[in-house]
């Protein structure tokens, strides 16, 4: 009951700040404003919330609906992170993801810009008691190695046996000798995608972590993981290649019998600049767990605005519906 209450207050709390986005329609955005690397998580009372990365000053946005599908309400005046610790600038921080431990127990994993060097960025973590904070950041990063460039893009994942995952993208082309996305030029740094057990706080690390892909070929880079595991028992981690202001930015996948890998990765991009959607530049995706909707962010008029798709998985092959 006052869990529930809470969540009570803190609707009734930004209900008077609230914006509608625009109906999804055929082919249009669910939230017709900026609103880049969307994540999406359902809440005890039965909400929905998307979080976002940062814009006009809010370092993590945030919309509600009552269903996956929309329609979403960008939620003005909320901040989750209004303040960082001194380990970050807090400035321009990316790819928020949210997960619900239970009542009253909230964890928020970021990428925060470094203060020491701010032309990188590494993986934070903060906890709240609501869903729509504020939360506060640890003194620590919640994974930190600017030798190989940072950290960026930490997505949570709790499997069916209880254990809890945190994937991210180690940074390289941070580090990288120029061109597309500073990894463009020749020797072209990884850009590895890894998986970290963490206990039941969401905080602490169990093991060490473990890559679980890369980028291949003449791609700058992979990032944007987010896992999800079908009916089936197979794991898909979804992922974005190439670089993020050129038309090649897509949304790919690659499956595992294993949450742990090896990951076969698709043969062909699942959502792309050429696709039938129409869309520009397409990523930063995360499916819903236990069910069949994916979130995403792509080119529109107001910067990277997000949309919804359903999909569904057979005979290996993810397909959009």
């Amino acid at each position: 009951m006052i869990a529930s209450f809470n969540v009570f207050l803190t609707w009734m709390t930004v209900s008077m700040n609230v914006r509608q986005a625009s109906p999804l329609g055929q082919g249009g955005p669910a939230i017709d404003s900026d609103f880049p690397d969307p994540t999406i998580v359902q809440d005890l009372d039965g909400a929905w919330y998307a979080f976002a990365t940062e814009h006009a000053g809010v370092h993590v946005q945030a919309a509600r609906a009552s269903a996956p599908e929309g329609p979403w309400t960008k939620i003005d005046g909320i901040d989750l992170l209004p303040k960082s610790n001194s380990f970050f600038t807090g400035s321009n921080t990316w790819a928020p993801d949210v997960r619900v431990l239970g009542n009253d127990s909230y964890v928020l994993y970021f990428s925060g810009q470094v203060a020491s060097n701010d032309s990188h960025h590494c993986v934070g973590v903060a906890t709240s008691t609501r869903i729509l904070g504020p939360y506060t950041p640890k003194d620590e990063p919640f994974q930190c190695d600017l030798r190989d460039g940072g950290e960026i893009d930490p997505s949570s994942f709790r499997d069916v046996d209880g254990k809890t995952y945190v994937t991210y993208k180690v940074d390289g082309n941070s580090i990288g000798a120029g061109g597309e996305c500073n990894n463009g030029i020749n020797p072209k740094k990884a850009t590895p995608i890894v998986l970290q057990e963490v206990s039941k706080n969401g905080v602490e690390k169990i093991g060490s972590p473990r890559q679980i892909l890369d980028r291949v070929g003449d791609e700058p880079l992979v990032e944007a993981p987010a896992i999800y595991r079908a009916r089936d028992g197979t794991y898909i981690l979804f992922f974005s290649s190439g670089c993020f202001t050129a038309p090649s930015y897509n949304v790919n996948y690659a499956t595992s019998k294993s949450v742990g890998g090896p990951y076969t990765r698709a043969s062909t991009p699942l959502i792309s600049s050429n696709d039938s959607l129409g869309l520009t530049s397409p990523g930063g995706a995360t499916p819903v767990q236990n069910g069949d909707v994916l979130v995403f962010h792509a080119n529109c008029e107001a910067g990277r605005c997000m949309f919804v798709r359903k999909f569904d998985f057979r005979n290996r092959i993810v397909r959009l519906l």
